[in-house]
């Protein structure tokens, strides 16, 4: 018996690593035999009472036919979040079937707006005991990255630097695009092709969103073309509302002004002063800029982020991109 859980809020990227996991636990089987699917549908008792992991307990307890193993997936899991709905999960995975491979999708059911909860205590600790492995699906920062270079290394036609590189800054953080993207050229070229930038560029599509982090950074950086653009890929390609980046920007601000003329020894203490828990990274960048741009800087930011506010909420004339673009412009100059 093997034990995979599977979690993100990235339903591209959930779906891609449920396949790549039940194809490699089909191996050269037939899917059609071994491979059986639990989802929503077979939770909801027609009753409208609470879900029921019934079922899926049911199939993981079922005896393979015609092959020596079964797969069976578990979706929606997510709609499960108290302990006594997974008792018998649980129990089950206490004493599993040997010859079912069990693969459980930590993901939303079609409630709009539901958000992805936490596995409940007592199915994370079955799941440890049993030797699960755990894979996360939509991971962010450098696992991001590294997740996109993997993708990409694994590709059947061979990318050069210059590809790889244009690849992953025009997706952005929707690593999801890589995959379809990569079938495309496959289609296209041929697999072991050798493909340059200049290849690969006409297949791109339209930019894709980038982390908050990244617009802030390239301001901090005085770097005025990079945060411009990272500015039009967070509002065309992640379709934010200016709102929204003035917000990021509010907060990313606010933590310098907070931290100005407050005496400080190091990034621990400013991220006590500002209650961040956990890393503080953070706090060590707000409080590098904080004493980089000084009161009378921080005071012509605020300034600045207070008048482009009024100005998207229509005191100006001016298109809110325009207004973003000029704001972005001018707070990258004052870090310089």
């Amino acid at each position: 018996m093997s034990l995979t859980v599977i979690k993100g809020n990235d339903p591209t990227l959930l779906v891609q690593s449920l396949q790549a996991v039940v194809k490699e636990l089909v191996g050269d089987g037939d899917r059609s035999l071994m491979v059986e699917e639990v989802a929503e549908a077979n939770y909801l008792p027609e009753d409208g009472g609470d879900p029921d992991l019934a079922a899926l307990v049911n199939a993981a307890q079922t005896p393979p036919f015609l092959t020596d193993r079964r797969v069976v997936v578990g979706r929606n899991m997510a709609l499960f979040t108290r302990a006594e709905q997974v008792a018998g999960l649980v129990d089950w995975i206490n004493s599993p079937s040997p010859t079912t491979d069990l693969v459980l999708v930590w993901e939303k059911g079609s409630v709009a707006g539901a958000k992805l909860g936490t596995i409940p205590k007592s199915l994370r600790e079955a799941i440890k005991s049993a030797g699960g492995r755990e894979i996360n699906s939509a991971p962010s920062g450098r696992e991001l990255k590294n997740l996109v270079d993997e993708k990409l290394a694994d590709a059947p036609v061979r990318l050069d630097a210059s590809a790889r590189r244009l690849i992953s800054n025009h997706f952005g953080d929707e690593a999801g695009r890589v995959e379809p993207l990569v079938e495309s050229l496959v289609s296209s070229f041929g697999e072991g092709s050798g493909l340059t930038a200049a290849d690969v560029e006409p297949f791109l599509g339209q930019a894709s969103d980038v982390p908050p982090w990244e617009l802030t950074d390239a301001i901090d950086g005085a770097e005025i073309a990079v945060a411009v653009d990272k500015l039009r890929r967070m509002t065309l390609g992640g379709e934010r509302h200016a709102l929204q980046v003035l917000a990021t920007l509010h907060n990313h601000y606010q933590r310098c002004l907070a931290l100005d003329g407050v005496r400080v020894a190091d990034e621990k203490a400013a991220a006590a002063h500002l209650g961040i828990k956990g890393s503080s990274f953070p706090a060590k960048k707000a409080l590098n800029l904080s004493r980089r741009l000084g009161p009378e800087r921080l005071h012509q930011t605020i300034g600045l982020l207070a008048q482009a506010d009024l100005d998207v909420r229509g005191a100006s004339a001016l298109p809110n991109e325009v207004v973003l673009e000029v704001l972005v412009a001018r707070l990258a100059r004052l870090s310089a």
